[in-house]
């Protein structure tokens, strides 16, 4: 650099041979870099944004897949709640004609227990006024041959009294 000072000429300015060697040596390099390593890196970088984009391309359509599967989850749920009210208001409604069922056996079993008592009650009672009229009469029978003096034993006789006693003790409690 001090010898081109004193030799006159501009230092700024290289000697035209290194700047042939230069632009030859850039040539090359430049040639090399388009034909070979451009291509590649531009093929690389394709591959780059194919994969990012091939990446989100299947992100959206699972995020799509996802969204549709969880409207038909959603749809299932709610038909499967549907269906479960449908099944319990059906089990009410059964439940309200067995139990309106059971009642209503329970009403007639009751109702056939009391109509049966009041069968035996009033046979009972048929019963019971029988004895009570024999009984009555016997001891009528006897009050009566006690008080008139004479016996009263025979059968017929002693019934037809019974009878006319009885007759006349209901219509005077009937009035």
């Amino acid at each position: 650099m001090y010898i081109a000072a004193e030799e006159g000429g501009n230092i700024l300015l290289p000697p035209l041979s290194e700047i042939i060697v230069g632009l030859v040596a850039f040539g090359v390099v430049l040639f090399i870099l388009v034909k070979f390593v451009f291509p590649r890196m531009e093929a690389m970088y394709q591959a780059r944004v194919d994969a990012i984009e091939g990446g989100i391309k299947r992100a959206e359509a699972a995020q799509a897949e996802a969204n549709q599967l969880l409207e038909q989850y959603k749809a299932q749920l709610a038909e499967a709640r549907t269906d479960a009210a449908k099944i319990r208001d059906d089990a009410r409604a059964d439940a309200e004609g067995i139990r309106q069922d059971v009642l209503a056996k329970a009403r007639e079993e009751s109702d056939r227990i009391i109509a049966a008592g009041k069968e035996q009650l009033a046979a009972e009672r048929q019963t019971i006024v029988r004895e009570l009229r024999a009984e009555v009469g016997t001891i009528a029978v006897d009050l009566a041959s006690k008080i008139v003096g004479e016996s009263l034993a025979d059968e017929a006789r002693r019934k037809g009294t019974v009878d006319r006693f009885l007759s006349n003790l209901e219509s005077t409690g009937a009035r």
